[in-house]
């Protein structure tokens, strides 16, 4: 299986959408058989999800990841592991071990939302039901016009 970890300085980058760096690994059922750096060269957000399937990465392990970037990675076919931090190394071995601690519910802690028409606010509802930046917000069906900025 080959595993992405969002990587900064050998720790697990937090913020999957501004990541510069994943970490790719090569294993078989229970080690690691090689590892590398990659860049993401600029890429962001939603081209993220592509870059990793180009890569042919079966799963990922990141800290925070928004909606929009979760139904990319599923579209995908990737795994996700989120809300996960410290060693990227660790981490994968824990994965592999089949003890690794993970949120299945993780979402996009970073980010602004701002109030719309009529004193909805974005913040009524989660990540999932839009894709991350600016969007129409379907929380009461208004339309009201919100800003939304994933991470």
């Amino acid at each position: 299986m080959k595993i992405a970890v969002t990587y900064e300085n050998g720790q697990i980058f937090q913020h999957f959408g501004h990541t510069e760096q994943f970490k790719l690994y090569d294993t078989d059922d229970s080690n690691i058989l090689s590892e590398e750096v990659v860049s993401t060269n600029g890429s962001g957000h939603g081209a993220l999800a592509a870059l990793l399937g180009s890569l042919k990465v079966e799963a990922l392990i990141c800290g925070g990841i928004g909606g929009g970037a979760q139904t990319a990675l599923a579209n995908a076919g990737i795994r996700l592991y989120g809300g996960v931090s410290g060693s990227c190394d660790a981490a994968v071995k824990a994965l592999l071990a089949g003890n690794l601690g993970y949120n299945p519910n993780v979402m996009c802690s970073h980010h602004d939302h701002a109030s719309g028409e009529g004193g909805h606010s974005c913040a009524e509802h989660d990540c999932t039901e839009h894709e991350c930046g600016s969007h129409t917000c379907n929380g009461d069906g208004a339309g009201h016009t919100c800003e939304h900025h994933c991470h």
